[in-house]
């Protein structure tokens, strides 16, 4: 492609750049207006500065794209509803041996849900509850919350569902769920261990000097905690006003006398009312409003039961058809919609937590990074790289990485899939070469997320989650991070190149 005017070159990249700035550091001085409207301002800049047509921009936008992720975030919000999250933090305080074992089972349980569920999603559920945890037995956070973030960016590469950019290239690839999974999964596992073993031996001694206050077993009234803890972040106290009405009308009963007085004569009517009972049974009379509250009960009860058993089962279908080839996008928005049916309610309360702004996010970045394809200079520096870069030598593979290693770090990831992934593909011969440069970008491009803690939006939640805790909060800094995040990140990248090659 040949290079644009330069009007149109220099305009095209102060878009870019005012787009990737924004995208970067979104609360910058001079237009705090964060990542979603940064991305579309950026759009707009393309169309006012005529970098590409009002036309241009709308084809720009992939439809496919963003409904697998509209398909998956509502699919994802009614399994959280199913109390899904809530059984996969508990399986982290079930029977834990200690520290060592707990930081272990916070890199699996992290890796698979974040494979099936997005790794976002996965971080914003479980932060809270593995602090909690890690306060609980006077262990020290960091490491745990590394383990969140690390395996959850590591996990998520095995699916086209793990991670935005993973979509990305999944339909632009037009590789199946099974070939990708089934090419990429190993890499994966071999990922997490690595991952599991290098913040063993980093922390080792750290774990090792806490010793536990309190020897915490599995026992009903932690399990109690714990599930209140993995679900409080969906709601507010502003939303539930009546627990505190609730709270104050119980104080009163407490403190006042007449009610004192009053519930002892009561008790006395409710005694001589159980005699009644007694005797009215004893002559062979029922009483249907008891009965008929304890079938109520066992109603809903059963109703709640099969409700969850069947969200676990549509959530199942829709992987089987994944695996089965079938199209991503409809796949997802159809088990969406068959939720939303089975609920059999207005959708509204569900269906607003979908993040809308991530959608536009997405749209905005789709029209700016196009625009500036259109200028040349992408098509221009990697016919510099090219010769250097084939995936068919060791040297080509590693520079190659590196540079996404950087450009994920420093444009993010999914800009960087956008602007990379047709040409590395390009590069490839067809067929298993074209796959393989493919999926090897999927995987650099996430495990790129664990460089830094800007490196991916798992990463943040998981530090603002942390930070935001109420009554455990910690800040996971940027120094933390790397120090972890650079050996790890290097190591956990060459072996997954070896292996998927």
């Amino acid at each position: 492609m040949a290079m644009a005017p330069v009007v149109k070159l220099v305009l095209g990249s102060i878009a870019f750049a005012t787009f990737w700035i924004l995208a970067v550091f979104p609360s910058v001085p001079f237009l705090p207006i964060g990542r979603t409207a940064g991305s579309l301002f950026g759009a707009m800049l393309m169309v006012i500065f005529q970098v590409i047509t009002p036309d241009q921009a709308y084809a720009a936008i992939d439809l496919p794209i963003l409904g697998l992720l509209f398909g998956t975030m509502v699919v994802s919000i009614y399994l959280e509803r199913a109390d899904m999250f809530k059984y996969l933090g508990t399986l982290l305080s079930w029977r834990s041996r200690g520290a060592k074992d707990l930081l272990c089972r916070v890199c699996l349980v992290s890796a698979v849900s974040s494979a099936l569920f997005t790794n976002d999603t996965c971080c914003v559920v479980l932060t809270e509850f593995v602090l909690k945890i890690a306060r609980q037995k006077n262990l020290p956070p960091h490491p745990f919350l590394l383990a969140l973030a690390t395996s959850a960016n590591i996990g998520s590469s095995a699916t086209p569902i793990g991670n935005p950019q993973n979509l990305v290239i999944a339909v632009q690839s037009k590789i199946s769920f099974w070939v990708f999974l089934r090419r990429v999964f190993p890499a994966m596992i071999v990922g997490i261990t690595v991952n599991a073993v290098m913040l063993l031996a980093m922390y080792w001694r750290l774990l090792s000097d806490h010793k536990e206050e309190e020897e915490i077993e599995v026992s009903e009234g932690v399990v109690a905690v714990e599930e209140e803890d993995v679900t409080s972040h969906r709601f507010s106290p502003a939303t539930l006003p009546h627990l505190s009405s609730f709270r104050s009308e119980e104080t009163n009963v407490r403190t006042d006398p007449e009610t004192l007085r009053n519930r002892g004569a009561s008790s006395g009517e409710s005694s001589a009312s159980r005699d009644h009972q007694a005797d009215a049974e004893s002559q062979g009379e029922s009483y249907p409003t008891v009965n008929s509250n304890v079938l109520l009960f066992q109603t809903k009860r059963w109703r709640r039961v099969l409700w969850k058993s069947s969200v676990y089962l549509i959530t199942l279908g829709m992987l089987i058809s994944l695996l089965m080839g079938l199209n991503m996008s409809w796949t997802a928005i159809t088990a969406a919609l068959a939720l939303v049916v089975l609920d059999f309610k207005d959708a509204r309360p569900s269906l607003e937590k979908v993040s809308y702004s991530l959608l536009i996010f997405f749209c905005g970045m789709f029209i700016t990074v196009d625009g500036f394809n259109k200028t040349g200079i992408p098509t221009a520096l990697w016919d510099l790289m090219e010769p250097y870069a084939n995936i068919d030598e060791a040297k080509g593979t590693a520079l190659l990485a590196v540079v996404i290693l950087v450009l994920s770090n420093v444009a993010s990831n999914v800009p960087t899939v956008l602007l990379l992934g047709a040409r590395v593909a390009a590069s490839a011969a067809a067929g298993e070469e074209e796959k393989k440069a493919w999926l090897l970008l999927a995987w650099v491009s996430t495990v790129a997320g664990n460089l830094t803690l800007l490196g991916s939006a798992a990463n943040l939640i998981v530090c603002e989650q942390a930070r935001r805790a109420v009554s455990h909060g910690y800040t996971l800094t940027f120094t933390k991070h790397l120090k972890f995040g650079l050996p790890s990140t290097l190591i956990v990248t060459a072996i997954g190149l070896y292996l998927i090659k």
